[in-house]
């Protein structure tokens, strides 16, 4: 089943931080999709929730130094 989460980032600065984000999901096996803005300073996932769940995504931006919440799904 494919699922979507918004996720709030609020260490999001800069359209680095968007891209390392973005390219570290899009690396995941099951995620169809990942769109991050500096603005809101959020990211939007679509992923297989059969192969990946929600808290792999918000370990593997953790990993990379961000704190990730979950504000809507």
């Amino acid at each position: 089943m494919i699922k979507k989460i918004t996720l709030s980032i609020p260490e999001i600065s800069c359209s680095h931080c968007t891209s390392s984000i973005d390219a570290a999901l899009r690396e995941l096996d099951g995620i169809q999709s990942v769109e991050s803005s500096v603005e809101k300073r959020e990211t939007t996932v679509e992923f297989a929730s059969e192969i990946i769940s929600e808290g792999a995504i918000i370990e593997i931006i953790d990993d990379i130094g961000f704190a990730a919440e979950v504000i809507s799904r």
